[in-house]
């Protein structure tokens, strides 16, 4: 019977055209690409997907299996892909550097972390103009809570719930998802707070978040007023009050959190929260892993969505698109305090890294890639909010730019998820009709969309109407 449906998955939405012909695959048979997988790939490397896909070639928002079978990448590689896959751009600097010079170490100069950290930290505002360059996210973030504990002398970090900071064992006291936690000692000094979240929390309304979506819930706050911010921003008073010592190290946040599925605060919950951490001695750090680069549209960085600046601000993922490099940017007396004694890197900032980090971000300038996840990020919200209308298990749809998360529920009422092999069956529909999406959440039941940021009006036309077709194909099932 399931072979039947998976089959018999059909829809009216057509493809939009794309002229790219990807190369003939030439590698091994899907056969055996399986049986290495699990003679010699470490199971911990999750796939997605009953029959996990072999990828090929990318161009820009298209992916290509080994059958030359088509899809639109809707998740760019967990939020990594930002210029597009293979931008041109990209790929002709990253040729040009790799025939010159590969590595170095930060031991000798070289032109191009110079010229690389005068072009990022001219994007950031003062006082954040001090960069040391990583490998990955969670090396940021580990690098970050060193920093902050070195700078203020001070041991306790509080983040939220339902964060996702890193996997290695010092920020996987940050991270707050159960999934992510191994029975080891982690988090010795971390502390987790109540999550702001408008949609599941205990709190939130109609008004509450920074969105073209809000919640369905009902709101009676008068004009300027945010009771949802405010129980809030008291859970964080109770957390401060009992469970850190007076004085803390600092506080993390994504200004929109990303694992656990494009989650949303209140406005203003992350500036009095600052405000709280710094009465406490303690420094603020922003994650832009996933919510840097122009992805949110109105903004280049997420943290100024929020009108703060952070102390810290760590980035990772979209910095490279798809190259492995991630930088922490913080201020000079923060840096100065990571000086007092020896900290090295070998592959942090080597010429490869920064010379594609440099073509990132003229890539994203000249093909304005902000603009475009802003107008082209607004129209799937809003297009998507017409879904959440139309089916009682769409529960929620939020986000900013192409930062999207679409929460699924048994019903409105209850907010409580969609059992997880229903939302198999949906995000499976979607990949047999050519569409790629994320997951995430505690109970991995928001579909996470959060693509290149070069997709068009078209692709999301073709997106929606695939996503419908899935939705109704879930409730024909079900009745």
């Amino acid at each position: 019977r399931q072979q039947k449906w998976k089959s018999s998955v059909s829809t009216q939405a057509k493809m939009p055209p794309c002229d790219f012909v990807p190369e003939k695959y030439n590698s091994y048979p899907y056969e055996r690409m399986q049986k290495i997988r699990e003679r010699n790939l470490v199971p911990s490397l999750r796939m997605y997907y009953k029959k996990p896909l072999l990828l090929h070639q990318g161009h820009m928002q298209w992916l290509f299996d080994y059958e030359g079978r088509r899809y639109l990448d809707l998740f760019a590689g967990i939020v990594t892909v930002s210029a597009g896959h293979c931008h041109p751009k990209v790929t002709m600097a990253t040729q040009k550097q790799l025939a010159r010079l590969w590595h170095t170490t930060n031991i000798y100069m070289h032109p191009s972390i110079h010229e690389y950290a005068e072009k990022l930290t001219s994007l950031l505002p003062d006082p954040l103009k001090m960069v040391y360059l990583t490998n990955s996210g969670s090396e940021a973030n580990d690098l970050a809570m060193f920093m902050a504990r070195l700078h203020t002398r001070n041991f306790d970090i509080i983040s939220l719930r339902g964060a996702y900071h890193g996997g290695s064992p010092y920020t996987l006291g940050l991270t707050s998802l159960g999934p992510y936690k191994h029975g080891v000692a982690n988090g010795f000094g971390c502390t987790t707070t109540m999550l702001p979240d408008v949609f599941r929390g205990p709190w939130g309304g109609s008004r509450c978040r920074d969105s073209p979506v809000q919640t369905v819930r009902k709101c009676s706050c008068p004009e300027g007023v945010c009771h949802a911010k405010d129980q809030y921003i008291e859970q964080l008073k109770d957390t401060l009050n009992t469970s850190v010592p007076k004085t803390v190290a600092g506080f993390i946040a994504e200004p929109i959190q990303g694992v656990n599925g494009a989650v949303q605060y209140p406005r203003n919950f992350l500036k009095e929260a600052y405000q709280l951490i710094r009465e406490r001695g303690g420094i603020c750090i922003a994650d832009e892993v996933q919510t840097g680069f122009g992805r949110t549209g109105s903004h280049f960085w997420g943290f100024q969505t929020h009108d703060v600046v952070p102390d810290i601000v760590t980035l990772a993922k979209g910095i490279g698109n798809g190259f492995p490099m991630a930088a922490v940017v913080t201020t000079k007396e923060i840096a100065d305090s990571l000086a007092q004694n020896l900290h090295f890197n070998t592959f942090g900032g080597n010429p490869l890294a920064c010379v594609v980090g440099a073509a990132v971000l003229d890539a994203i300038e000249e093909d304005g890639l902000q603009k475009n996840s802003e107008d082209v990020g607004t129209y799937m919200l809003l297009e998507l909010a017409k879904l959440r209308d139309k089916f009682e298990i769409v529960g929620d749809v939020r986000g900013k730019g192409l930062m999207i998360g679409v929460e699924m529920v048994t019903d409105k009422d209850s907010r409580c998820p969609l059992p997880a092999e229903e939302v198999d069956q949906i995000w499976e529909d979607c990949k047999d009709m050519g569409v790629l999406i994320g997951r995430g959440g505690l109970y991995n039941q928001t579909f996470r969309i959060k693509p290149p940021m070069c997709i068009t009006k078209k692709d999301v036309d073709f997106a929606v109407e695939v996503f419908h077709t899935a939705l109704q194909r879930h409730m024909e099932r079900a009745a």
